[in-house]
C-alpha cells in the first residue's frame, strides 16, 4: 500500500515518508485479517480503490449533511460531545463529527480521499474550530505514538481494508489515558432491515467499498481491544463503541 500523502490544506502537498507504514507482510496479514473478518466478500478492495469511491460521492455526501444531522446527528452528539483534549477524527470524510465536538478541543482530521477531505477543511473553517486535516491511511497513521487524548471515529471500520489494522493505529495513537469512541453501523436486529443487509451487501460494497452487514463490535473484539461500553439504537443499526487504549 503506498505511503499517505500528507495534504495540510492551505499548503502545499508533500509526500511523507511514514515510519508505520506497513512492510510486505503487514500487508499480507492485512489481507488475511480481511479476508477471515468478510469472508462474504470476493475480496476486499485496497485503499486506493475506496479513496476513487469516495472521491467520486464527496459532493453528494457534502450536499446530504443536513439529512445526515436529522438521522445521525443525535448519535453523533452522544458519542462524541465529550471528546476532549487532542481529538483524532479518522476517516473523517466530510467533517460531520466536528458540530458535535466541544470549541476547546484541537481538532485533527484525516481521510483517505483529498476529495472529502477538502469539505472537511470548509466545514472546520465554517465552525471556527481552527483544527486541520490530512489525506492519510487509517490503516497507517503517520503519528507518533501517544499523540491524541481521544481518537473518534464514525461510520468507517465498515470500509477500511484491513479494520483491525486501523483499530490498532488508533490504539497506538492514543494516549493510555485518552479515549477511543466509535460510532459504527451494524447489521441490525430488526429480521426484515438484517435481510435487506445482506441482500444488498456484496453490490453495495462493490459500488461503495462499504460492508453493511458487518459487526463492529465483533471486529472490535477480533483486534483485542478493551471495550469499556457498548450499545445499540435504532432497530440495532447503530452501534456506539468505547474503548480503553491499553
Amino acid at each position: 500500500m503506498a505511503g499517505p500523502v500528507i495534504a495540510d490544506y492551505g499548503g502545499p502537498t508533500v509526500q511523507s515518508s511514514n515510519p508505520y507504514e506497513p512492510t510486505d507482510q503487514e500487508n499480507r496479514t492485512q489481507r488475511e485479517n480481511s479476508e477471515r473478518l468478510h469472508p462474504a466478500q470476493k475480496r476486499s478492495k485496497s485503499a486506493e480503490e475506496i479513496a476513487d469511491a469516495y472521491a467520486s460521492v464527496a459532493d453528494k455526501l457534502a450536499r446530504w449533511q443536513r439529512l445526515d444531522r436529522l438521522f445521525a446527528g443525535r448519535y453523533r452528539r452522544r458519542q462524541f460531545n465529550d471528546a476532549n483534549g487532542r481529538v483524532l477524527d479518522v476517516a473523517c470524510g466530510t467533517g460531520q463529527n466536528f458540530r458535535y465536538l466541544s470549541s476547546s478541543s484541537e481538532v485533527v482530521g484525516i481521510d483517505i480521499s483529498g476529495e472529502m477531505l477538502a469539505h472537511a477543511r470548509t466545514e472546520l473553517d465554517r465552525l471556527d474550530l481552527g483544527g486541520t486535516v490530512h489525506q492519510m491511511d487509517a490503516q497507517a497513521l503517520d503519528f507518533d505514538d501517544d499523540s491524541f487524548d481521544t481518537v473518534i471515529s464514525s461510520f468507517s471500520t465498515c470500509t477500511f481494508p484491513d479494520p483491525i489494522a486501523a483499530l490498532h493505529e488508533m490504539e497506538r495513537v492514543c494516549t493510555p489515558d485518552g479515549e477511543i469512541l466509535l460510532l459504527e453501523h451494524r447489521h441490525s436486529d430488526a429480521a426484515p432491515l438484517a435481510w435487506l443487509q445482506d441482500w444488498r451487501a456484496e453490490s453495495h460494497y462493490e459500488k461503495n467499498g462499504c460492508r453493511l452487514n458487518h459487526d463492529p463490535l465483533k471486529t472490535v473484539e477480533q483486534a483485542d481491544l478493551t471495550v469499556e461500553t457498548t450499545s445499540t439504537a435504532f432497530f440495532g443499526l447503530i452501534s456506539a463503541i468505547e474503548i480503553t487504549p491499553r
